[in-house]
């Protein structure tokens, strides 16, 4: 019956065939909303049911469309993947590599986390030390490792320089990865030799925006003055947004040579760019632009010689006229602020802090910011110091606005805000940053310390793991439960050193609490996290261990 079908409807198909197209929109409505064609129907055998009907026809239009398919013209088979020399991993390693892959795509128990480690929250130490040691990633991963970048943007630097020059030949072939050819500057472009004038030239001129990042980047370590003779040879036709990620490649090796570059930035026709070039210029404590913001500042603050002792007087402005706007000052505040006091606080933290040490006779840092602000401007004031020592890089200021750690943060010197205290904690050393914050749990617990935590250098140094680990013990014997902490437990799983295990071992156990009325589950839970805390750190080690062949 079927030879009986297939040759009467396709004699029938051959003069007068039914567009593909209404079959397919008769299947969607349903043959009991729309009839077939005629056609169809006389053609089948089953002209009775427009069902079947429908189906015959929809049989033989397959067969017939993939019947006359034509072949396609051969593409070009692509230029092969450029070789990468760096060494293979070591065997365990890589099946490290291939456990972490999977378990971030496994799907999630959406219940308790157990005392098993989250392996997806390894991946990024376990690509940072690989990279370390430059080691290149498996071809066979180079998917994997594409699609765990897709998805997180937090691994992409790392992932892009681990996959090098073969996973952005890679990406070139799958719409879903083109991050990787421009999201993120650098990420494992192949660079000429920087003294191979003509290719690097060529690669600036006619490579991919991540190339020629890169290729910016490695061009300006070496030599700024070259690095900014190849920006400002292209600069008229470079897009807005790229224009904008060239700028951030001048902050290494920023000197006054850059400095006319960006004053004639500051008249560019993005508002972005302007601001990236103003922001550069008062980097430079020297520059024209610092200048004109010290003169502006200084104006508008200054010692209060009406008070009874000594004390900062302030006026904010009255205006933001078109200097102020060429120079980076933004005239409309966000909603909620005022006008005067935000134009205030661009001018000061734009103008350099060696400012107000001329402007207060000589005063210290300390003595500065420990001076009583007239007339409600204190918080304004010293948050633009904060901005200012963030961006100056000023360790200094930093210390002065930051105060003792013993000190509540709402009556400190500085400033009562956690996210501006981390900020200020970045211009510091590792290590004074680490003891800080120790001192900073030490005095005031862990509630409020888990911004500041995030800025510490990993693995945290011993007396600041000491202190988490001390702070942990107390929360446990006052009855809380762990998941009261589990944002530090989480960084905890990822920034204390792994020797740290041993001494967390006695925590592991599951005792009652000691604290009078506390819950009787909470020990559990404890045990539970603490056991998950250990298991992380040794299977830390034994990473560290695969990829260096010691312990961290």
């Amino acid at each position: 019956m079927e030879d009986t079908v297939t040759d009467t409807l396709g004699a029938h198909a051959a003069i007068d065939p039914a567009p593909w197209e209404a079959l397919v929109t008769t299947a969607l409505l349903g043959t009991d909303r729309r009839t077939p064609p005629p056609e169809v129907l006389a053609a089948s055998p089953a002209a009775g049911d427009p069902a079947v009907a429908l189906l015959d026809a929809a049989a033989v239009h397959t067969v017939r469309r993939r019947a006359g398919l034509l072949p396609a013209v051969a593409a070009a088979r692509p230029e092969p993947a450029p070789r990468d020399d760096r060494p293979a991993l070591p065997e365990p390693a890589r099946h490290r590599l291939e456990q972490l892959l999977a378990d971030r795509a496994a799907p999630s128990s959406g219940g308790r986390r157990g005392v098993a480690p989250d392996l997806t929250e390894l991946l990024p130490q376990w690509l940072s030390t690989a990279g370390e040691q430059g080691f290149r990633a498996p071809s066979a991963l180079l998917p994997a490792l594409l699609d765990a970048a897709r998805a997180r943007t937090d691994l992409r630097p790392r992932t892009l320089a681990f996959a090098g020059a073969r996973g952005l030949w890679l990406a070139r072939f799958n719409p879903d990865w083109r991050f990787a050819l421009r999201g993120t500057a650098g990420g494992g472009a192949v660079l000429p030799e920087l003294s191979a004038m003509d290719e690097v030239r060529a690669l600036w001129e006619e490579g991919l925006f991540t190339e020629r990042v890169a290729l910016l980047a490695a061009v300006r370590a070496e030599d700024p003055a070259r690095g900014l003779e190849l920006l400002t040879g292209t600069w008229p036709t470079e897009r807005a947004e790229d224009r904008l990620m060239f700028l951030d490649t001048l902050r290494t090796g920023l000197s006054p040579e850059d400095e006319p570059f960006l004053e004639r930035t500051l008249a560019d026709r993005s508002r972005n760019v302007r601001t990236a070039a103003a922001e550069l210029l008062s980097a430079l404590p020297q520059s024209a632009l610092a200048g004109r913001m010290a003169r502006r500042a200084a104006s508008c603050v200054g010692p209060d010689h009406g008070g009874a002792g000594a004390g900062i007087a302030v006026e904010a402005p009255h205006e933001c006229d078109a200097d102020m706007q060429r120079d980076g000052v933004t005239p409309t505040p966000p909603t909620g602020r005022g006008k005067r006091s935000w134009w205030l606080g661009q001018l000061v933290e734009a103008a350099p802090l060696a400012t107000w040490t001329r402007r207060f006779a000589g005063r210290a840092p300390e003595e500065i910011v420990g001076l009583p602000v007239a007339d409600g401007w204190r918080e304004e004031l010293h948050a633009a110091w904060c901005r200012a020592a963030v961006r100056q890089a000023d360790a200094a200021w930093s210390r002065a606005l930051l105060g003792p750690p013993g000190i509540p943060p709402e009556s400190g010197p500085g400033t009562a805000s956690l996210a501006e205290r981390a900020r200020l904690l970045e211009t510091l050393p590792a290590d004074e940053r680490g003891r800080w914050v120790a001192e900073f749990i030490a005095a005031h617990g862990l509630s409020e310390a888990f911004q500041l935590l995030g800025v510490c250098s990993v693995p945290w140094p011993e007396p600041l793991g000491r202190a988490v680990v001390d702070a942990l013990g107390t929360a446990r014997a006052g009855g809380s439960y762990p998941w009261s902490f589990s944002g530090v437990m989480g960084l905890a799983e990822r920034c204390l050193h792994p020797s740290a295990a041993d001494r967390l071992e006695p925590l592991t156990a599951d005792h009652p609490i000691g604290a009078e009325g506390a819950p009787a589950g909470a020990g559990g839970y404890w045990a539970e996290a603490f056991q998950r805390l250990v298991s992380t750190l040794r299977l830390r080690e034994a990473m560290h261990r695969e990829l260096t062949g010691s312990a961290p």
